[in-house]
């Protein structure tokens, strides 16, 4: 017998509780970090004396920025598990977009939504 060519759908399916525990996590990781943006459960510098005021205000803003930040690469995350999960529907998931091989399970466990096996990664460098 060959080399396989994808994975079983046993497996396929061992893939996609990872993904959608992953998923779930994200998910709400992305709500924490939307609802820091928002302030929406937490004190604003209204309730701080002036003189703290405008240092407060800085140190906020500057959060803010970095909480963006971040909830812009959950999103990302998000977005490139759920793509992941097509790829389980369509069996094409594990299957290096560069080399057409199997990516090792222990790569896909690390990294469910990986799109490439590591000889193709590190060629890209």
């Amino acid at each position: 017998m060959g080399e396989k060519t994808r994975y079983s759908d046993e497996e396929l399916e061992e893939f996609r509780q990872i993904i959608l525990e992953k998923l779930d996590k994200a998910k709400k990781d992305y709500e924490l970090l939307k609802s820091a943006i928002t302030q929406s459960e937490s004190n604003d510098t209204q309730d701080t004396s002036p003189t703290f005021k405008v240092l407060e205000e800085g140190a906020s803003t500057l959060s803010k920025e970095e909480s963006g930040k971040l909830a812009q690469r959950q999103l990302k995350f998000i977005q490139h598990l759920q793509a992941a999960l097509v790829r389980i529907e369509n069996k094409t998931y594990g299957i290096c977009r560069e080399t057409g091989k199997l990516i090792s399970k222990e790569r896909l466990r690390a990294v469910p939504h990986a799109t490439l096996s590591i000889d193709a990664k590190q060629r890209q460098k």
